[in-house]
């Protein structure tokens, strides 16, 4: 195909696609811009591991020198990890990083795009983007929504981040026609939090049914992803009140500081992080390893 040559893709993950093995595709966003360096590249490797254990490939997923790439080498994770420059590649960025010959870390949509040109059916990440709150004002909705509705893999998140208006982005969802499954819940899960007051319509309890709700979709001819809700491990879940405290502070800080855009994210889940200390890192380590897990298994029946 004419997009291969953009494309490079490792050996272990070709042959395992090749032997029809579970793949689980992971983003690289949360290695060049969601943590702070050592524990950046701590938690990407320990991902890949989680994928493994739990007898998957890994396929982190990338752009360097214009070059997609799907299966990283540690050296590739490392340089992610560290280098200042690395740009974020969402839809719209990727044909000018990839003919430029520049470097970058792929969001959920652009990773989802990625894995689908790889023929990968389930990608594990931390949480999507979603719409914004005051949307109805700045028009700020995430691509990760659009990206859901077009391209056929299934996300394993945990949920949406409470800074973002959660009811609207599952009523977009819901527009859009994409299936939103709970993973042993019927509350849609806020990432840092268990809890956002949200029910869902649809909670399923074994990564077997949801490998065959995904199978039923595709069957039928259903284009487009299916979203995981799968909520941060108890243990580790933060409180709602804490949480919704440090983001009221974080947004009038933005609000002060006329932040905008793509720049809303990042400045305030800094802010969130250095209001809440180490415990907001420690929660976003362990939802992503436990939606990796997920994404194992059920790959395992896809």
């Amino acid at each position: 195909m004419s997009f291969n040559k953009y494309i490079e893709i490792s050996e272990e993950v070709k042959t395992a696609i090749a032997e029809n093995k579970p793949v689980v595709a992971l983003e690289s966003t949360i290695i060049s811009h969601g943590m702070p360096y050592p524990q950046n590249l701590e938690t990407a490797l320990e991902v890949e591991n989680t994928v493994r254990n739990n007898k998957a490939v890994p396929a982190t997923i990338s752009i360097i020198n214009g070059k997609i790439r799907i299966g990283l080498s540690r050296r590739d994770i490392e340089f992610l990890s560290n280098e200042k420059n690395i740009l974020k590649a969402s839809r719209r960025d990727i044909p000018v990083i990839v003919s430029q010959k520049l470097s970058a870390a792929t969001t959920v949509s652009a990773t989802m795009i990625c894995a689908n040109l790889a023929s990968i059916k389930i990608f594990a990440t931390g949480g999507i983007g979603g719409v914004h709150r005051n949307a109805q004002q700045t028009l700020d909705i995430s691509a990760d929504l659009q990206e859901l509705a077009r391209t056929s893999i299934t996300v394993v998140s945990a949920g949406a981040k409470s800074i973002l208006d959660i009811g609207l982005t599952l009523e977009y969802l819901e527009t859009l026609g994409v299936p939103v499954i709970g993973y042993r819940t019927n509350e849609f899960p806020a990432f840092y939090t268990r809890k956002s007051g949200f029910n869902m319509n649809y909670k399923i309890d074994t990564p077997e049914e949801i490998a065959n709700l995904i199978k039923a979709k595709y069957d039928l001819g259903l284009r487009g992803g299916v979203l995981v809700a799968n909520p941060i491990p108890e243990k580790y879940s933060m409180d709602k009140k804490i949480i919704d405290e440090a983001i009221e502070k974080a947004l009038i800080k933005a609000e002060k500081n006329n932040i905008k855009g793509k720049e809303v994210t990042p400045f305030l889940l800094s802010k969130i992080k250095n209001i809440t200390g180490s415990a907001s890192l420690e929660a976003n380590i362990k939802l992503v390893l436990n939606n990796a897990k997920l994404a194992s298994e059920i790959a395992y029946f896809l």
